[in-house]
């Protein structure tokens, strides 16, 4: 059964501005909360600062195509979030495809856009335990509402420090080079510059976490990259 209280919030990544209409207008209602993506780079970039629980996927998408857009999402981001493929490419061999680019279900066009709705929500209840609250020594962070909490003192993260914050919480206890973190939040083409974008963004998440519950939590390793330290653990900083 799913809650009422809940807002599935979705990522529908079409170019064709009618189809997109259609969509926001029908699944527009309280229980979604929906972002819109008209090519596959603008969906990248969402989906690296923004949580969603299911995205709809067009395959035939201005430069990067949907299928190539999949499989960043698994590889690249490292995200998890249940996709749908839709498409008018119908054929045994292009579904084949879709699914092994990393792709959940699949819908050839045309489609009754309340089938759509009913697959959104069984991808979401197939899905949804395993997006259950992150732990690290005695930091908690929930990665739907992006909100960390420790010793009961709560703040809630937003964009790419949150995204950061997810992926030191999924490393704990191991720390996340400069690389995998640039990699995961940028794709694999990252320049130097992105380098110093990371060392601005790890500083906005300090303030942050200083700010809200007395304590940066995220410790640089050297040369390396960046960890989680718990104070509570009595772990510091090592010289």
């Amino acid at each position: 059964m799913t809650s009422h209280h809940a807002r599935l919030r979705l990522l529908i990544v079409e170019d064709q501005v009618d189809l997109a209409e259609n969509l926001f207008e029908f699944l527009g209602e309280d229980r979604y909360v929906l972002d819109f993506a008209a090519d596959g780079l603008t969906a990248l970039h969402l989906l690296a600062t923004q949580s969603y629980d299911v995205i709809v996927l067009d395959l035939m998408l201005p430069g990067v195509n949907g299928y190539e857009i999949c499989r960043r999402i698994r590889e690249d981001l490292q995200c998890q979030t249940p996709v749908i493929l839709m498409t008018a490419l119908g054929a045994l061999n292009d579904k084949e495809k879709g699914f092994e680019c990393g792709a959940d279900d699949y819908l050839v066009k045309p489609f009754e856009l309340r089938e759509l709705q009913l697959r959104i929500d069984a991808l979401n209840r197939r899905y949804s335990p395993q997006r259950s609250v992150l732990m690290a020594g005695d930091i908690r962070f929930d990665p739907g509402t992006l909100e960390v909490e420790l010793n009961g003192i709560k703040v809630t993260l937003s964009g790419t420090p949150a995204r950061i914050f997810e992926l030191l919480m999924r490393a704990y206890p191991n720390f996340s080079s400069h690389e995998a973190l640039s990699e995961a939040v940028w794709g694999s083409h990252q320049k130097e510059a992105e380098v110093n974008s990371l060392r601005t963004h790890i500083y906005t998440l300090r303030k942050a976490l200083q700010a809200g519950l007395g304590h940066g939590l995220v410790k640089t390793i050297h040369g390396r990259g960046y960890c989680l330290s718990s104070p509570l653990l009595g772990v510091t900083d090592t010289p």
